[in-house]
């Protein structure tokens, strides 16, 4: 049963995908998939991430400080410099270019684990990683997306903070507190989790690709220009980073994953709850979240291919990473 989940988990990008084309020929099927089921729906995944977090996880990233830091600086410096630097290249009108920004802002997606997994990368730095810039999102997020797109559009900071606070401190808290709490039913519960985060995440996605579903069809060429490049650079840049800071082939590939693959349902949410009046800023968002799970996807798999025999393949049972 629980090898079975585990294959199921690791086919996200076939979920994300199946469900965003699905979208795109026929809206309804998620468009009722909306509003305070979105914002629920995060924050189920964000739960399932802090179920699998405790103290000893804290302890570990003074471990290993640099790295992590290095990682951290990686995420939300060159990942938004690319964000704004895409949406100026193609000309974005201000909807997608504050989408793109916001999600090129975010904390790394807990589907890096996953991607990082089939990589026979670093699984622990992964899961670091991603707690550590999902903490830093709290303000991060709010900030960079004021200075970047605030040019474009009226950006209220304090709004994105509060929201972020919502659907990302709050529940990992209260996951924690579960874990710490009813480590026995939390244990219970863990092999399910991660499949629930893909086809939520899916669902998230493949409404607001719905929503949006004519604008795509009649002028995303743009757009999905504008996403593929954004992801294409951040996967590149964060691999770069680390090779220039002369880590571990292993510690480059899983900083690489972890730049490039954005928390892209975060993003939706904060989207559509800080900019109402532009519902498009969204769809950026959306797309993402099907973008980088097909990249990272295929850069594991051929990273598979070439493992660096110099590091031990680390194991998803010590990690526990969600998708």
């Amino acid at each position: 049963m629980i090898r079975t989940l585990e294959i199921l988990t690791n086919l996200f990008p076939l979920w994300v995908l199946a469900g965003g084309i699905a979208a795109l020929l026929h809206p309804p099927l998620f468009t009722w998939f909306t509003g305070p089921y979105i914002v629920w729906g995060l924050g189920l995944i964000m739960l399932g991430m802090g179920l699998t977090l405790t103290l000893e996880d804290f302890r570990q990233v003074l471990r290993e400080p640099k790295k992590i830091v290095a990682g951290f600086v990686a995420q939300y410096l060159l990942m938004p410099l690319a964000g704004w630097t895409t949406a100026w290249l193609f000309q974005l009108n201000d909807a997608w270019a504050v989408g793109l920004i916001l999600v090129s802002c975010c904390p790394g997606g807990t589907a890096s684990n996953v991607v990082t997994y089939l990589a026979r990368a670093n699984v622990a730095l992964s899961v670091l990683m991603t707690m550590c810039s999902t903490f830093g999102a709290i303000l991060m997020t709010p900030l960079l997306t004021w200075w970047l797109a605030g040019s474009r559009v009226e950006v209220d900071p304090w709004s994105l903070f509060l929201g972020t606070v919502q659907v990302v401190l709050a529940p990992i808290l209260l996951g924690m507190l579960l874990n710490y709490c009813f480590p026995r039913a939390v244990k219970a519960a863990l092999p399910l989790a991660p499949l629930v985060s893909v086809l939520t995440i899916a669902m998230v996605c493949s409404s607001i690709i719905g929503k949006n579903a004519i604008d795509i069809r009649t002028s995303g060429g743009v757009l999905l220009g504008a996403v593929f490049t954004l992801h294409a650079l951040g996967f590149a840049s964060g691999y770069l980073f680390a090779r220039l800071l002369g880590y571990p082939l292993n510690d480059c590939r899983t900083i690489s994953i972890e730049v490039g693959m954005q928390n892209s349902g975060l993003g939706a949410v904060l989207a559509q709850q800080s900019f109402p009046k532009m519902p498009a800023a969204a769809t950026p968002c959306a797309v993402s979240a099907t973008f980088h799970s097909v990249i990272g996807s295929l850069l594991a798999a051929y990273w598979r291919l070439r493992p660096d025999e110099s590091v031990s393949r680390d194991t998803l049972s010590e990690t526990s990473p969600q998708a």
